[in-house]
């Protein structure tokens, strides 16, 4: 079995952005989905409120009531209509993402697709219902640097979707949807054991029949009342499994795309060079099937508070995987990276006495590209950060690390997840690491050539090479394209 080979690149002439285009308005059926989204709330709470009051309630104010509701759906469907109207979408001569929006009061914002970070497509579950996705547009920068576009249609979202990388790119904006590569899918079964074998399920579980002993024992038969608490780790464990549900990577020009979802459909693309922290997680109930979970840092991708469609996802770059997969797929991202062949500088065993359980996994260690970070005791993080991407390196000492002469070393990133510290390092090494860092990623920085990644030069990186892996026959690395297993 072999894994084709990566995609070719688009064409590349024409100017870098493209030219401008024609305003545009999302999908016209957007007030309707809006109304309704907003309709499905109200009609919940009256229900809610009508089921109290039920008995002693006449036809009168029930009609009356009936008649407010239909009269608020229409001032919300009005308002939603005249939002729609315009709101409106372009690109401009610079290739650059604009928006204009504003009943009473117009604005207008302008993306700067140079700096692109992400373009993901989501379907919400109320979106599937009418065929129809969102659009976001995430850029780096403080603040408000998304765009959605609520809502389009399928065909245009990714056509829009493939027109923002190709300008991000600095191809030809009709260059199309560019061609991917599946690198592997993670089986139901195995996504649903990671839920199960998950670390923080089972410690939620046992604190909860620990509370549930304690007080039944001491005479209080309410709390067997309790027992319906049981169900919150049953929740927890649904929710991963259909957060991740049929998850795929894909490769292409664009980047690595991802798409996972059970209720609502989420498709990501990550451009080259947009990764700012990567961190592999090992639970420690994974650790004896040699399993490991993925996530990155993206700029802007998991900073916005008021993102309740993906819920956090855009972090996943790997659900659950073998440590042959992982590596591979985090190749198509760090190219020439491997984390097991960093020889991490462990803590002194003074640092026991600070954090008894984890100091024999902190680790720190470094080479001309990234920074290795390793900390956890039940479930390991080991991160790997860009010197390019650090923007920040600081030293801190708490009291008591300060008493024993120690100090953390933290790799500041952008806002995300994930969060490299080198934590409690000998006072003079940790100042030495400092330094260092401080020059690595100055250099890095100034070799950086992430920006219009499809003019780049770069060589592509190498495909996925086939592995046998018998005693882990749970997760198979294999081609979707060749069912065979070729």
């Amino acid at each position: 079995m072999t894994v084709p080979a990566r995609p070719e690149e688009p064409a590349t002439d024409g100017p870098p952005g493209g030219a401008a285009t024609a305003k545009r308005r999302t999908a016209p059926i957007t007030p309707v989905v809006h109304a309704v989204r907003i309709g499905a709330v109200i009609v919940v709470i009256a229900v809610v409120q009508f089921l109290q009051t039920i008995r002693g309630l006449s036809t009168g104010p029930l009609v009356a009531a009936i008649v407010g509701a239909v009269v608020i759906l229409g001032v919300i469907a009005g308002i939603s209509y005249l939002q729609w109207r315009r709101f409106e979408f372009w690109f401009d001569d610079d290739g650059d993402l604009r928006v204009s929006s504003g009943v009473l009061e117009r604005r207008e914002r302008r993306l700067q697709l140079s700096r692109l970070q992400s373009v993901d497509v989501v379907q919400p579950l109320l979106a599937r219902v009418f065929g129809m996705a969102v659009v976001k547009v995430e850029v780096a920068g403080g603040g408000d640097s998304r765009i959605t576009l609520s809502y389009l249609t399928i065909d245009d979202a990714h056509a829009l979707r493939a027109e923002t990388l190709a300008r991000a790119a600095g191809v030809r904006p009709d260059a199309g949807e560019a061609p991917e590569t599946v690198l592997v899918q993670v089986p139901s079964d195995v996504l649903l054991k990671a839920g199960l074998l998950n670390t923080s399920v089972w410690v939620t579980l046992a604190v909860e029949l620990l509370v549930i002993v304690i007080v039944v024992t001491t005479g209080g038969l309410a709390g067997l009342a309790l027992l319906f608490a049981l169900l919150i780790p049953l929740f927890t464990v649904f929710g991963f499994f259909a957060s991740y549900f049929n998850f795929a990577v894909a490769d292409s020009p664009d980047g690595l795309r991802t798409r996972f979802g059970l209720l609502g459909v989420q498709a990501h693309t990550i451009p080259p060079g947009r990764v700012a922290s990567l961190e592999f997680v090992e639970p420690f109930l994974w650790r004896r099937r040699d399993w490991v979970q993925v996530r990155i840092t993206v700029a802007g991708a998991q900073s916005s508070s008021d993102d309740d469609d993906n819920g956090g996802s855009a972090s996943m770059l790997l659900p659950v995987a073998t440590w042959p997969v992982a590596n591979e797929v985090v190749a198509r991202v760090l190219p020439g990276v491997d984390v097991h062949a960093f020889a991490l500088t462990p803590v002194p065993e003074i640092a026991r006495r600070r954090s008894p359980f984890q100091w024999r996994n902190l680790g720190l260690g470094w080479d001309d590209r990234v920074v290795v970070t390793r900390r956890g005791w039940l479930t390991k993080r080991t991160t790997v950060t860009p010197h390019a991407r650090v923007q920040s390196v600081r030293l801190t000492q708490g009291p008591w690390e300060r008493s024993l002469g120690l100090a953390s070393v933290h790799f500041d990133v952008v806002p995300g997840p994930i969060k490299p510290v080198a934590l409690h390092r000998p006072l003079a090494d940790a100042g030495q690491s400092m330094t260092a860092e401080i020059g690595l990623m100055r250099r890095a920085a100034k070799s950086d050539r992430s920006h219009r990644w499809g003019r780049a030069a770069s060589p592509p990186a190498a495909p996925i090479q086939p592995h046998a892996a018998p005693h882990q026959p749970e997760l198979p690395f294999e081609n979707p394209a060749d069912p065979a297993g070729g």
